[in-house]
């Protein structure tokens, strides 16, 4: 059976997970592009819901109003069909999303170390995430390394493990129908 052919089998949805700059978006996108599935990103549903960016309602109404808003929307993705989502990197880790996610279809954990994350991050994209803004390269490296080991335990119940340094959108698919079948 072709690689084509084979994202026909795919009428659940596929969530990846992992740290902010660990390629998420970047990879949902070039999956959907390949396999012609549906693509959503959670971040950007957040921002569409809410009219504000991540940062301005980190900054107006907290963390905790933003993870239970991004639940609720987490929550509401559909879930009866094949769709990629990419969760934002903390979504795993908040109230019982992880295991939300692994009932209702396959969770994908793209793993970088916090020095591969500390250069994806250190530059312009780095400024717009509301929990690195006003760090040192320093200090950014000890929040990745320490909120990357906080999350871990969340993020190694994913499906999938896989070495987010150099996957293609055909390895992560023939992974996710290996393990399905």
């Amino acid at each position: 059976m072709s690689l084509t052919n084979s994202f026909q089998q795919i009428n659940f949805p596929i969530f990846l997970v992992g740290f902010m700059g660990s390629g998420k978006t970047t990879l949902g996108k070039k999956i959907s592009k390949s396999s012609h599935i549906p693509f959503i990103d959670l971040d950007r549903e957040f921002v569409d819901h809410s009219k504000m960016s991540i940062a301005d309602f980190f900054a107006s109404h907290g963390e905790e109003k933003f993870r239970d808003l991004e639940s609720l929307l987490l929550k509401t993705m559909p879930v009866d069909k094949g769709v990629i989502i990419s969760t934002g990197g903390g979504t795993p880790c908040f109230h019982d999303n992880m295991e939300w996610m692994n009932r209702a279809g396959i969770t994908v954990y793209l793993k970088l170390p916090p020095r591969a994350l500390l250069k994806r991050l250190s530059g312009k994209e780095g400024v717009k995430r509301p929990l690195l803004q006003g760090k040192s390269e320093e200090e950014l490296l000890a929040f990745i390394s320490d909120t990357l080991g906080q999350r871990e335990q969340y993020y190694n119940q994913a499906t999938l493990i896989i070495d987010a340094h150099k996957v293609s959108p055909g390895e992560v698919i023939v992974q996710i129908l290996q393990h399905n079948n």
